[in-house]
């Protein structure tokens, strides 16, 4: 039922209610009939006129709410095209006043998100139009006439932060490398001289273009100049590496050296111009000084010879060494030469410390040979002895482990230069068998020497005897030594009924001592010779030495503290010398 005849019932309904009461009223005061139906009348006339004005204007506002629902229908379809969004539909049944107040709230809100995604995207174009200008990049491809959708707002917003973050690399890239060029221009005292360098270091920060291009072109003068800066300072360091050379060679005083202190360090323009000053004037100073120069090198050359355990072949083959001709030419040699050998220990430096390490413990070890056989080692008071044991034990582990590692070492570098490693004209580990070969046969000949002393000694003590009672001389028959392993054999030629004092010889105590047992009824014929406790024979490695009880002694040489007096051994002549290696 449409709401105008909704309407007309109601009126109706509420006239008959109205034109009763009014009858009622009519009748309590007397109003005449003809004069009651007359009034009805007008009554019914006027709620008539009424009424149809009410239809009317409800009619024209039907029509005006329709017209509505239809434009507001046909924008709101059209905006949610535009924003790409689902078109509105109306749930469950209701007037056409809500459906038309509904529509206009949609159309409304659609009109607010169109205005807001245009002006978003009128931003984003801004944003990405300074930033693409500044990195020197494409704008962003969008359609600016029509409304954006959600996606695309999306995708544009992540570019633009994608072009801030690399706006942000770049701009930190282009700092560091410009504090970077600015220090080295300085160090080089280079002033900008391209219209480029000018930009980077004149201009203001947020005016250069950071582009792919400009950003390379940076770097690229950044190595320019660092590699104008490390050979500025190659040659400076080179320059002092002179200076101090010459210094030595020339023995400058310290006084002087402090005089040009300010420039030996920096690589300035001033300060290589300083260095190459001092330069020139110290090798016009060499040249007034030749032979004292040479004399110099010649020094530190025989060192090099002596690290590099040169043979005297190989040392005699650099026959400007020998030279009293003191010329620029002979100069020259040497400082060829020097350089040569500090390459060539370089090199094998690792090989030569080695060599060294073991020439240091076997004249270690020989040093304990030697203690070993002193008979003043029993005098000790202060523990002596003790350290002397835990020094031994320690070479005990340390020399044959170095000679393994040693012998590793040297055939690896074997294999890989394919060539011997040689000392003294032959190869190291057999010089190092050679070295303990001769150690034994040392300690052969100084134990047949000790064994003639103990002869000789025992022979003259005996022949010196006399008795207590009478003066005949009793002379002792020639003692002999005992077998090996076997006691003492004593002999007697006299008796007497008083047993004499025993004589004790002062004379190579460590290897002489008394019988306990006295003869009784004479003389001892000599004193038994003293059990001796000196290597009988001597292994070719000092793992064998170390195995051999038989080679161990109480008394231990010091490992490190009797370095410096290993020197005055008699094995302080057996040392390396020489190698064949050959750079």
């Amino acid at each position: 039922m449409r709401r105008s005849e909704v309407l007309a019932e109601e009126s109706i309904v509420c006239l008959q209610k109205a034109l009763n009461h009014l009858r009622e009223i009519w009748e309590l005061i007397g109003i005449p009939e003809d004069q009651r139906l007359q009034r009805t009348e007008v009554v019914k006339k006027h709620i008539k006129d009424l009424l149809d004005m009410m239809i009317a204007e409800e009619e024209s506002l039907k029509e005006r709410l329709i017209k509505s629902i239809a434009v507001c229908q046909k924008e709101l379809n059209t905006l949610c095209s535009e924003l790409n969004v689902e078109p509105f539909h109306e749930e469950g049944e209701t007037t056409i006043l809500q459906l038309e107040k509904d529509l206009r709230t949609q159309v409304e809100l659609r009109r607010k998100q169109k205005k807001e995604r245009k002006q978003e995207l009128k931003i984003l174009q801004e944003q990405d139009q300074e930033l693409c200008e500044i990195l020197c990049m494409p704008h962003y491809e969008i359609d600016s006439t029509s409304v954006p959708s959600l996606e695309e707002l999306n995708q544009f917003r992540q570019h633009v932060a994608t072009l801030r973050e690399t706006k942000a690399s770049r701009r930190e890239e282009f700092v560091n490398i410009k504090r970077q060029i600015i220090l080295c221009m300085e160090e080089l005292e280079h002033t900008p001289d391209t219209s480029f360098e000018r930009d980077v270091v004149c201009e203001d920060e947020e005016a250069f273009c950071l582009s792919l291009e400009n950003i390379a072109t940076l770097q690229k003068l950044l190595r320019q100049l660092e590699v104008r800066k490390s050979q500025n300072e190659a040659v400076c360091e080179g320059l002092r590496a002179q200076i101090r050379e010459l210094w030595d060679r020339l023995q400058i005083p310290a006084e002087e050296r402090e005089a040009v202190a300010t420039v030996m360090t920096g690589s300035k323009a001033k300060v290589r111009k300083a260095l190459q000053l001092e330069v020139d004037r110290l090798e016009e100073l060499k040249m007034q000084n030749m032979k004292k120069v040479i004399e110099a090198i010649r020094v530190e050359v025989a060192q090099y010879w002596d690290k590099c355990f040169y043979s005297q072949e190989q040392r005699q083959a650099f026959a400007a060494y020998y030279s009293e001709d003191y010329t620029e030419n002979l100069l020259q040699l040497h400082d060829a030469e020097i350089v040569r050998l500090r390459n060539y220990y370089e090199v094998h430096k690792e090989l030569f410390e080695g060599v060294q390490k073991w020439e240091e413990s076997w004249r270690l070890f020989l040093e304990f040979e030697r203690k070993a056989s002193d008979p003043s080692r029993f005098t000790n008071r202060g523990g002596n002895l003790l350290k002397e044991e835990k020094q031994r034990a320690k070479l005990q582990k340390t020399l044959p482990k170095l000679e393994e590692e040693l012998k590793a070492r040297i055939e690896m570098w074997e294999r890989e230069h394919s060539k011997a490693f040689v000392v003294n004209g032959q190869k190291f580990m057999e010089y190092v068998t050679e070295q303990w070969e001769m150690h034994r046969l040392e300690k052969e000949r100084a134990k047949q020497e000790r064994l003639n002393t103990t002869t000789m000694s025992n022979a003259t003590a005996n022949s010196s005897i006399r008795p207590v009672f009478s003066g005949t001389v009793y002379r002792s028959p020639v003692s002999r030594l005992p077998p090996s392993g076997s006691k003492p054999v004593i002999t007697s030629t006299c008796s007497g009924k008083k047993t004499p004092r025993a004589v004790k010889h002062g004379a190579n105590k460590e290897n002489l001592e008394l019988n306990g047992s006295i003869l009784s009824g004479g003389y001892p014929d000599s004193a038994p010779p003293r059990r001796n406790f000196s290597i009988n024979s001597v292994a070719s490695t000092y793992s064998e030495f170390a195995k051999d009880p038989s080679l161990s002694d109480s008394s231990t040489v010091g490992l490190q503290r009797e370095l410096s007096k290993a020197s005055k051994s008699d094995a302080a002549s057996r040392i390396l010398n020489s190698t064949n290696i050959q750079s």
